[in-house]
């Protein structure tokens, strides 16, 4: 009887031992510092989130060099009065930093209105938006964990004609997000 129960404990521990083999494939930390110059993305590849906005996302860490703990991007706004609808992150906290530009944020109900030089914190599960005041803009965004935000805008990047409501609700499900209002607009 004890040896049946050494054995069946042995052959439980073996699934266990061969996922985590798996997950180390699957992210390693890179252990080489790498340096991304202005104006270019990590892996050579610039993505417009087409069909929400014709901004342009440049991945500067991604989640592969991080074993999926952090992705940053460059953000380059190109859409006046454009944002993302108001949505929640799942798993992810968010924050993102103005370098040039001016934005409106909502998290939550509180509006904060973004300078160059302004930093603004986004707590997963907390519904949230922004929409760029001015002509141009360009800001740090950082997700923590990577998650899957490097997949959502390769998929955005793809669109070739503008998506529904329903077929940008499915991508953001798709992508650990949860669409829960529209974007915001501006007051005149």
């Amino acid at each position: 009887m004890k040896r049946g129960k050494f054995i069946l404990t042995v052959l439980s521990v073996f699934p266990l031992t061969m996922l985590a083999k798996i997950k180390n494939n699957l992210f390693v930390r890179n252990d080489k510092g790498f340096k991304v110059n202005a104006g270019e993305a990590r892996f050579g590849e610039h993505f417009k989130m087409k069909g929400i906005t014709l901004n342009t996302l440049d991945i500067k860490i991604s989640g592969a060099d991080t074993e999926n703990d952090l992705a940053v991007f460059e953000q380059t706004g190109i859409t006046p009065n454009g944002g993302p609808p108001l949505h929640i992150h799942l798993f992810q906290d968010e924050w993102f930093y103005v370098i040039e530009g001016e934005y409106l944020f909502q998290v939550g109900d509180d509006k904060y209105q973004m300078r160059p030089g302004d930093t603004i914190f986004l707590p997963r599960n907390v519904p949230h938006a922004f929409i760029q005041l001015s002509e141009k803009g360009r800001m740090i965004v950082s997700y923590l964990p990577a998650g899957k935000m490097e997949a959502f805008f390769k998929v955005t990047d793809k669109w070739t004609s503008p998506p529904t409501k329903e077929e940008i609700a499915k991508v953001f499900a798709d992508h650990e997000m949860k669409v829960v209002g529209v974007p915001l607009r501006v007051d005149k």
